[in-house]
């Protein structure tokens, strides 16, 4: 018997849990993809956007800033443009900082979105498989009972073996499910960091040069 076919048959023995429990990985595997897309792309654009305004930044150059977040979809370069902009009526730093750390959030929740439901479904993977588990035992047992007691000893271990296969797949779900959040998380958060590193030199370059 091929992979394949060992995998058709863990399916086919599985029981009706096993369907909702592959719509799970289905969907999960499609958001970490256009999550990981997303991501990837938001962070390439904030490296190319670090290379053009380097010394820009030490040096507090808001006009080369400027000139380079024209045109520019980089998140970092709207969230220095936020910064800028208060600067005409910025009495403190903290109004740049505020204008700055506002324009973060809105991009948290962009960066963010969609990321906590592969976390939901890799439970929801556990919890259906313990589920069919638990209603593949009770239809065992309950077969068992009226079966010829010669027969009871293979019918309960081939019952209870096709039980198993469902908390199985809904673990092969689920491992994989939290270790995509986990790198969707490490990704967010290195982009965020990155935002917060550029927010902080401009403001530490304005102060300095006043």
């Amino acid at each position: 018997m091929s992979f394949i076919d060992s995998i058709i048959a863990f399916l086919q023995n599985g029981g009706s849990f096993i369907y909702p429990i592959a719509l799970v990985l289905v969907v999960g595997l499609a958001i970490t993809i256009e999550r990981w897309l997303y991501l990837s792309k938001a962070h390439r654009t904030n490296q190319k956007a670090f290379s053009l305004i380097q010394h820009a930044l030490k040096s507090g150059d808001i006009e080369a800033i400027s000139k380079h977040a024209a045109g520019n979809e980089a998140p970092v370069f709207d969230v220095l443009e936020s910064g800028i902009s208060r600067l005409g009526n910025a009495e403190r730093r903290e109004d740049v900082e505020y204008a700055m750390e506002e324009t973060i959030m809105e991009y948290m929740l962009r960066l963010e979105k969609r990321t906590p439901f592969v976390a939901t479904l890799a439970n929801i993977a556990t919890l259906l498989g313990l589920l069919g588990t638990i209603m593949g035992l009770i239809a065992a047992f309950s077969a068992v009972a009226s079966a010829d007691p010669a027969e009871k000893a293979n019918l309960l271990s081939s019952s209870i073996s096709v039980a198993m296969n469902t908390t199985a797949f809904g673990l092969i779900t689920a491992i994989p499910l939290i270790l995509f959040h986990s790198s969707l998380q490490t990704k967010t958060a290195t982009i965020v960091d990155s935002i917060e590193m550029a927010a902080i030199k401009l403001l530490n370059s304005l102060s300095f040069n006043k």
